[in-house]
């Protein structure tokens, strides 16, 4: 598959839809830091503990997730990211899509390429994924969801695979994960010209958009992606 050439994009704990950003390769490669806004190992498959977003909470990404996954009424809003909230002035978000598990997210755009998702779920705020330079991931025990650079979102449930290995990933994108440390894992996206981009995980999930192919690694060592 042969992908246009892109700056190098660093897909963080924080991603954002739309603009497809692209598949972005930051520095030497795309770097991605904790994403989600659930539990880091954040949603993890079967068995993985449940998610803990950016901010090292676990209840939130789980809206209405798999048998056996909690859902998003967890009463804990963890973000994603670094930062958190609707962003200074907003008192209510620029637009609200609904997600797969039932749950509900709530976007605002606080700067240039700076999204905020709120994942709400029976009126609370459960997780909080956020973009800043980076798109963002999260793994909310079995339902992913993913925000990008240019605020666009999805959320999918199901394709994922448990690292360390290497996945076929949508897209015909390769996904070679390998366990750096604690909670650390990194995923190397590979494509028909080679490794196009890392995703690295540090304490939090993180997410990216590989083209048009929403990608995202949860710091439990699970991979999942979306077309």
């Amino acid at each position: 598959m042969n992908l246009p050439k892109r700056t190098p994009l660093q897909a963080t704990a924080e991603a954002r839809p739309v603009r497809r950003a692209g598949l972005a390769l930051a520095a030497a490669s795309l770097l991605v830091v904790g994403g989600t806004a659930c539990e880091s190992d954040g949603a993890t498959p079967a068995g993985d503990a449940a998610p803990a977003a950016s901010a090292s909470t676990e209840p939130g990404d789980q809206a209405a997730s798999p048998s056996g996954a909690r859902s998003p009424d967890a009463e804990e809003d963890v973000t994603a990211t670094s930062g958190e909230g609707d962003g200074p002035g907003k008192s209510s978000p620029d637009r609200t899509e609904k997600l797969v598990d039932g749950s509900e997210a709530r976007i605002t755009e606080v700067g240039e390429q700076h999204y905020v998702a709120k994942i709400v779920s029976k009126g609370a705020v459960v997780a909080t994924l956020e973009t800043d330079g980076h798109d963002a991931g999260l793994n909310a025990n079995g339902m992913f969801v993913a925000l990008t650079l240019g605020g666009d979102l999805a959320s999918w449930m199901g394709n994922d695979h448990q690292g360390p290995g290497t996945f076929a990933l949508e897209g015909d994108w390769k996904a070679k994960v390998t366990k750096v440390g604690e909670l650390r894992y990194r995923a190397q996206i590979i494509g028909h010209d080679g490794v196009a981009g890392t995703l690295e995980t540090d304490g939090h999930d993180t997410g990216l958009d590989a083209n048009g192919v929403y990608i995202v690694l949860s710091n439990g060592g699970v991979i999942s992606s979306h077309k």
